[in-house]
């Protein structure tokens, strides 16, 4: 009974993946205003955090130190108007979308942090987890370091200011910084006069170079850019540090960057997380939730009348699981697109439930078939039997549930929202005893040999499946009291 009261106090988020951020720069060289274009830019990588957002902006031709910024708790169009971006002006920016674990939502956390110092003005945005917070912010504050957020990012944002006053420019600094924290980061800074995006050396976390006539972009997926015109140029390779100056030029420093196959980006990215219409390092995430559809289909092949997906992230995988078994593919699901992670959430005590807010079903495409419904994960597995329940109420015959990805059997301390094993459903059961609990006549979920085709060979981070992440986890989990 107490398990039940417990899985019924769940959210749809509670059992959803969770990014940590998206990010977005842009210096144009002619001189023009950035804050509209970031803000679309912003727009398009909504999907990455959804708590809170913010733009920071300055004037590559004024006086060093005058930064505007604002940001607040909320979606793009929720923070920012349109009176509020025309006030924004300056060439150089950064922006930033957030999503947070629970303790960490709360303005003060927002990005971009802007910075004062010695040099002038900093604003930096950050994507990732940084994995040895504790010792680094120990070290800051018996330095007489004062913290005004509890996030990795200002811990970052102190090491690149404190070097930056020995060093010749800011893009060392960024590089001595890079040198003592460790974990997953994708980062741009605005400085008065440059542009500057890094990558952590194993590239867990995506960034990519753009241009629209002569202004110059920073983001976190390709989809940004065709959102406000401009035109892919180029990945920010693992452990690459790019600097954009005046000139117009791309300055790269490589010396931190790791040997190929050492690398590891997040497979999530590409089950999960970034768009459809997204390229990471060279790889269509369309194309690999296409592939993961269709090994499922000839990995786990069932007999069935219709192939559904879960909206939004499920619905490739499906269309792909369609193309290789010959199901027919269909829509079962109407999604809210409204209900955004802000929502009021109903209480335990009353009738509505998080997903059936956010989904309804169908009833006339599902009714007297037997469906298979594909989603991205199951991670405790509360939401996969709420909704298999709508399912088999709308009259279907039978629910085969396929996963786009293993099983979840371990946390990730590199910025992906996976919680401790206790809370994992498959770190406790097998998968006959989770098809079970979740009221499926089958289950299967994506061979772990197949996770290293759907990236088209580039070396991955299976750390969450396998238990194998490639550096070492910090030996307590700080994910609760650092959050981004």
């Amino acid at each position: 009974m107490k398990n039940e009261q417990q899985r019924n106090r769940l959210s749809w988020e509670d059992d959803k993946l969770n990014e940590e951020c998206g990010v977005f720069g842009m210096y144009d060289i002619d001189g023009g205003d950035v804050a509209r274009s970031i803000y679309y830019g912003l727009f398009a990588l909504q999907h990455r955090g959804q708590e809170s957002c913010g733009i920071a902006v300055s004037d590559t031709n004024g006086p060093k130190g005058d930064m505007r910024l604002h940001k607040g708790m909320g979606l793009c169009n929720e923070v920012f108007t349109g009176e509020q971006l025309e006030q924004m002006h300056g060439n150089i920016g950064v922006g930033h979308v957030r999503y947070s674990t629970a303790g960490g939502s709360v303005r003060e956390n927002a990005q971009p942090l802007v910075l004062n110092y010695i040099k002038g003005t900093l604003a930096l945005a950050h994507n990732g987890n940084l994995i040895n917070t504790p010792e680094l912010r120990q070290e800051l504050a018996m330095t007489g370091a004062i913290f005004q957020t509890t996030i990795d990012t200002e811990i970052m944002a102190y090491m690149i200011a404190r070097a930056r006053v020995g060093s010749g420019s800011a893009e060392r600094a960024v590089a001595e910084a890079m040198k003592k924290i460790k974990g997953a980061y994708s980062v741009v800074i605005a400085s008065p006069r440059k542009l500057i995006g890094a990558r952590d050396p194993y590239g867990f976390k995506p960034l990519c170079i753009g241009k629209r006539d002569n202004a110059y972009i920073l983001t976190s997926e390709t989809c940004a850019l065709d959102t406000i015109g401009a035109t892919f140029v180029r990945d920010v390779e693992p452990g690459e540090i790019v600097t954009i100056t005046k000139d117009g030029q791309i300055h790269s420093d490589r010396s931190l960057c790791l040997p190929k196959e050492q690398t590891a980006r997040c497979i999530f990215e590409y089950i999960y997380f970034a768009r459809p219409d997204a390229y990471i390092d060279g790889v269509s995430v369309y194309k690999a939730r296409i592939m993961a559809g269709r090994f499922l289909a000839k990995d786990h092949p069932v007999e069935a009348d219709l192939v559904v997906g879960v909206p939004e992230s499920g619905n490739v995988a499906a269309m792909g699981f369609a193309m290789e078994s010959g199901i027919p593919y269909g829509m079962a699901f109407v999604k809210n697109s409204y209900v955004g992670r802000t929502f009021i959430k109903p209480k335990q005590s009353s009738r509505e439930s998080s997903v059936r807010i956010k989904l309804n079903v169908l009833r006339e495409a599902v009714a007297g078939k037997r469906v298979v419904m594909i989603d991205d994960s199951i991670v405790r597995g509360t939401t996969s039997d709420r909704i298999v329940g709508m399912l088999k109420e709308a009259g279907a015959t039978e629910v085969h549930v396929r996963i786009s990805a293993p099983p979840f059997l371990h946390p990730c301390y590199f910025g992906t929202d996976i919680p401790s094993e206790d809370q994992l459903i498959a770190s406790h059961h097998t998968i006959e005893e989770i098809r079970q609990i979740i009221g499926a006549d089958s289950l299967g979920y994506l061979e772990f040999d197949r996770l290293t085709e759907m990236s088209e060979g580039l070396p991955i981070c299976h750390g969450c499946f396998s238990g194998q992440y490639p550096l070492e986890p910090p030996k307590e989990d700080i994910r609760g009291e650092y959050q981004k």
